[in-house]
């Protein structure tokens, strides 16, 4: 059994791990009534509450599969959808593997069970040494594979004391995290010692990771996976949404996608004008946190906004209307329907959300100024001339400006779509530093050895 050692020994890096276990449990204790209240109000929590705590789902534990286990911990939806088609290719060139997945939200967990099958999907446990140590014992993972920036140090910790090689996917070290993660460099050094591979995002992601004490030959810049997310089959509201569409002549289309708090009256202000040039025009809202669909609702009928919920529309005319998404997952196709995508997260200081979805589908794109978490995506696209950043301010101009210009608004989309292709083969260059990783070990599957050398 391999152990971290560190700068003022065993015991020091023992009472380390105590201390912060501790502080981990006085904030959730402190913090127990807002847990209740969430999962009361909103359900949220609930969901896998034992699987948390250390219970291991039977299904991994009585499996007939005696593979060695890859385990794959993507936390939201995002990250789910980052790692499909990396999972995807490892279970193809690594068939000598099992291959789970786990996430921490229920949207998340939800999407990866019909993603990759229930069987193979569990919630990620808390922090703790009595929550983790089931699952390492009774996974024995060869392989952990973490997406962008999981750095949980009980985890870590046991992961690699129990022998298993660790990676981090995707790595990404956001403007927002930067300044926290400077502060406590001293106690991140250690705990990354245990890490095997950081497979960064971008060189500046490399250099921060470095910075903080990641090992500089253990640090690779592989791209972004999520220029490589496929796009899966359309759900089939979104054909019977582009035949009414149609067929009641209405248009153009407004997606806002993924708002937030104090995003969705400014956008409706804005579609407000919109409509006293374009009197059929439609706005498809989808508010970020399922919790906030009843919120957004009130709000619409105190606007004096005719709406439908997407729960609740069963054919009617949304021109000069906005259907309001309360489902979960259908957001990335509903962007197909656009003349122009609104990215929220953006308008208000909330670090902003992912821009590629609407220019996989070639659509003109605009988000607001506050991008910090997708700074390099978001100065990728505007390096290309695909994406327009907005005051608040600029906002209801520059849609007008857009659906009022035809060549503009399509010419905005396609350099959004060619952005995309541009920058693709971060799976393969993934997949490729796992595969080596893995054919490192000592002992490893005869899958996998086939693969390193072809």
């Amino acid at each position: 059994m391999t152990l971290i050692r560190c700068h003022g020994g065993l015991e020091w890096l023992n009472l380390s791990y105590f201390l912060y276990s501790l502080a981990l449990a006085m904030g959730i204790l402190l913090s127990l009534p807002y847990w209740l209240y969430k999962m009361m109000r909103h359900g949220k929590y609930r969901a896998g509450l034992g699987q948390r705590l250390g219970n291991v789902p039977p299904n991994l534990v009585r499996h007939t599969d005696s593979r060695p286990v890859i385990w794959v911990h993507a936390v939201s939806v995002g990250e789910v959808l980052a790692v499909s088609g990396l999972v995807e290719e490892m279970r193809r060139s690594f068939s000598g593997f099992r291959v789970l997945i786990s996430t921490t939200t229920n949207t998340g967990q939800g999407l990866a069970r019909k993603r990759f099958g229930e069987e193979y999907v569990f919630y990620f446990p808390l922090d703790f040494e009595f929550a983790v140590r089931p699952y390492l014992q009774a996974l024995r993972p060869a392989l952990v594979v973490l997406t962008e920036t999981e750095f949980w140090p009980n985890f870590l910790h046991l992961a690699h004391i129990s022998g298993a090689r660790i990676v981090v996917v995707n790595a990404r070290v956001s403007d927002r995290s930067w300044p926290s993660y400077q502060r406590f460099r001293w106690a991140l050094r250690r705990m990354l010692a245990g890490v095997d591979a950081f497979l960064a995002q971008t060189q500046a992601d490399a250099a921060r990771l470095q910075s903080l004490g990641a090992n500089a030959s253990r640090v690779q810049v592989t791209g972004n996976l999520k220029f490589d997310v496929c796009l899966p089959a359309p759900p089939p509201i979104v054909e019977t949404l582009r035949r009414a569409l149609e067929s009641d002549a209405a248009g153009p289309v407004l997606v806002c996608g993924s708002t937030v708090e104090g995003e969705e009256p400014p956008l409706v202000n804005s579609f407000e004008t919109v409509r006293t040039q374009h009197p059929r025009a439609v706005m498809i809202l989808a508010p970020r946190h399922p919790e906030r669909f009843d919120q957004v609702a009130t709000l619409l009928r105190q606007l004096g906004m005719p709406f439908y919920r997407r729960s609740e529309w069963t054919g009617g005319s949304l021109a000069g209307g906005v259907l309001l998404v309360d489902s979960i997952g259908e957001l990335a196709a509903l962007y197909a329907l656009a003349d122009v995508a609104f990215v929220g997260g953006s308008l208000v200081s909330r670090g902003g959300h992912n821009i590629i979805e609407p220019a996989q589908h070639g659509v003109a794109i605009l988000t607001g100024k506050h991008i910090e978490n997708f700074r390099d995506i978001v100065g990728l696209f505007q390096s290309h001339d695909a994406v327009r950043i907005v005051r608040l301010s600029e906002l209801t101009p520059t849609l007008l400006q857009l659906l009022a210009v035809d060549s503009e608004r399509l010419a905005l989309g396609q350099r959004a779509e060619e952005t995309i292709r541009s920058q693709k083969g971060a799976t393969a260059r993934t997949l490729a530093a796992l595969n080596t990783l893995l054919a490192a070990s000592e002992t490893p599957p005869p899958s996998v050895q086939a693969a390193h050398t072809h």
